[in-house]
């Protein structure tokens, strides 16, 4: 192996048989991007088990073919290490945990080059995180919106983001969040729905058919009744973008202040606006996983941040 170079080992499986091999193979190893995979293919750092070298990401994957994928180490990156006051919940030498605060970023992007949770990562960390994500985002396993508040984990090691991804893969991670919805849904209940890019705005995520998208199921439960909206639980048994504003706005429970996909009545804009609430009122208030190398079970809490518990206040009847 390379200086600097992880291989990852990967099987197709009998599921994607037939399927072009950027997918067969980002299906096979979740800590990657399909996107990453046909870049890596192009550039001839996939190898079959017969020492062939595919440079075609469109290829027909085979059931049961062996790979082995070479994913370079982040370049030094172009990403500035920067203190931003990070708040750690958990850190060992293979991963930390944080609690984001609404407004930060998770990794760099056009109009967002800095001041993300990446760039307080490198600063924190002193730029020993996973190279399996690239130099964008180094160490990030997952994310979650720029206006959503609460816990999310990094990987400091590749083995961490690589046991973190299966957990995730799998389904196996428990996460809930805080929600404030519009309106008073009753009891529980669980939204199955897929979701992918909305045809109409590329920046949208929509509901779409069976057979479209990436299946997303979000099960929720009513907390607390409030006025005219409710402060709602939602466990994600998936984590697609937008997953929960997505679907609870589908059931006709818009989250308050979220600007994309809730219409408030003019009585909540004008709370909204007189508390200077301008994001969507979510927070990831649980995280719940198996440490990828002890093995040790953990569970993590956030508090509800005082914006929402202010909303909350002003809401309660």
């Amino acid at each position: 192996m390379n200086r600097g170079v992880s291989i990852l080992d990967a099987t197709i499986g009998a599921e994607a048989e037939g399927w072009r091999l950027d997918r067969a193979l980002a299906a096979a190893l979740p800590t990657l991007s399909r996107e990453r995979i046909k870049a890596l293919i192009s550039a001839g750092q996939v190898r079959r088990s017969d020492g062939a070298l595919p440079r075609d990401p469109a290829l027909k994957a085979r059931a049961g073919e062996s790979f082995a994928v070479e994913v370079p180490a982040p370049r030094p990156a172009h990403n500035e290490a920067q203190d931003l006051g990070l708040q750690v919940v958990f850190e060992d030498d293979h991963l930390i945990v944080i609690d984001k605060p609404a407004g930060m970023v998770v990794h760099p992007a056009a109009g967002n080059p800095d001041g993300t949770l990446v760039n307080a990562l490198l600063h924190h960390c002193a730029g020993n995180l996973s190279g399996i994500g690239g130099v964008a985002r180094p160490g990030i396993v997952h994310r979650i919106d720029k206006d959503t508040s609460g816990l999310l984990v990094a990987a400091k090691t590749d083995r961490a983001h690589e046991g973190l991804a299966k957990q995730f893969a799998a389904h196996t991670i428990d996460r809930r969040y805080q929600a404030i919805v519009a309106g008073l849904p009753k009891g529980s209940g669980t939204v199955d729905a897929n979701l992918a890019r909305s045809d109409a705005n590329r920046k949208k995520v929509a509901i779409v058919g069976e057979g479209r998208g990436k299946r997303a199921v979000t099960h929720w439960r009513l907390e607390r009744a409030l006025r005219d909206s409710a402060l709602v639980e939602c466990r994600l048994e998936t984590g697609r973008t937008h997953q929960v504003r997505v679907h609870m706005a589908s059931i006709g429970h818009p989250l308050l202040g979220d600007p994309v996909y809730g219409r408030s009545r003019p009585a909540t804009r004008e709370l909204l606006k007189r508390l200077g609430f301008e994001r969507q009122a979510l927070h990831a208030a649980r995280l719940g996983f198996v440490h990828p190398v002890t093995s040790q079970a953990l569970a993590f809490d956030s508090p509800m941040p005082a914006d929402m518990q202010e909303l909350l206040s002003a809401l309660s009847v």
